[in-house]
């Protein structure tokens, strides 16, 4: 049994159109042409896939049935010649971004589906790594592009953009001895902290710690759910929280030495001596004109 590209397209034409006249105007064919493929593959198949008992083609119950996997057939010729020549045009066939959760969920949709348009043949994969885990997985090359909250000492084969910063705010449950009075940053230091975990073990993981004692837990949503039930205090940026249905359970304490925000800087990072394709330099550049939160360059008191 042989089946031609050919014959399919006449085939979906003709189904889409309503008639073998109809199909060869959108195909740029003579009638007879179409017709003929059609017949042909009704032939090969040893199938009628059209009725023509009445003054137009009608679709068979077996025509009806393969209309649908003709098309598919067709759609991937189509993705495959627009692979080809993503390839022809030296775009990257696949890119892994790193993110780090201080990055607001909420400017990712927009961004990857304006990607998506631009780079439809690219193959993405998302991460979502925390602090100084981002910077050693682009030196490593596990990942081609990173948005991390900005480091101290930042490795030199790294490139670095600043792209906004994050406020990160100071959160108790409302059960929290934090929550009943004015806190004064010594305090602060009597009461468990619950800080955000990196998987290393440098000194980012260690910017923001206050308390005598601390646990370390690796998500920002589940920092919420044990702050909310009173197992310590924490810094937590106001994306998540606004986000999680925690939010009515948490407590901003009144604190006396400061106001109460701690913004973080977010940094986009890349490695120097990588090239960098078409893909991944529009994605710097609209990481780059996304600009998150406001100037600052504040940091907790006694955090450094």
């Amino acid at each position: 049994m042989t089946v031609s590209l050919e014959q399919l397209e006449a085939f979906v034409a003709a189904a889409e159109a309503g008639s073998f006249s109809a199909a060869a105007r959108r195909l740029r064919k003579a009638q007879s042409a179409v017709s003929t493929q059609v017949a042909n593959l009704e032939a090969d198949l040893g199938l009628e896939l059209f009725s023509r008992a009445g003054r137009h083609p009608v679709l068979t119950p077996a025509g009806e049935r393969l209309l649908l996997e003709a098309r598919v057939v067709l759609d991937r010729r189509k993705h495959f010649i627009g692979v080809a020549t993503s390839l022809e045009q030296r775009v990257e066939n696949r890119l892994v971004v790193a993110i780090d959760e201080l990055y607001p969920e909420h400017a990712l949709g927009a961004l990857f589906a304006d990607f998506s348009r631009h780079f439809p043949f690219v193959e993405l994969e998302l991460l979502f790594p925390l602090m100084e885990d981002v910077s050693r997985m682009i030196r490593d090359g596990t990942a081609d592009l990173g948005v991390m909250w900005r480091q101290k000492v930042l490795p030199a084969e790294l490139g670095f953009q600043t792209i906004g910063w994050v406020p990160l705010k100071l959160v108790c449950g409302r059960s929290h001895p934090l929550a009943k009075e004015r806190v004064e940053w010594e305090e602060l230091k009597r009461h468990r902290q619950i800080l955000i975990a990196a998987r290393s073990d440098g000194p980012e993981k260690r910017r923001l710690r206050v308390a005598a004692e601390v646990w370390w837990v690796e998500s920002h949503w589940v920092i919420l759910e044990m702050v909310k039930h009173g197992i310590g205090w924490a810094f937590v940026s106001d994306h998540v929280i606004a986000a999680s249905t925690t939010a009515p359970d948490l407590v901003t304490p009144d604190l006396q030495f400061d106001q109460g925000d701690w913004p973080v800087a977010l940094e986009l990072v890349w490695h120097k001596q990588r090239p960098c394709g078409p893909a991944a330099a529009w994605l710097r550049e609209r990481f780059a004109a996304t600009r998150i939160g406001g100037l600052a360059s504040a940091s907790p008191k006694g955090a450094q």
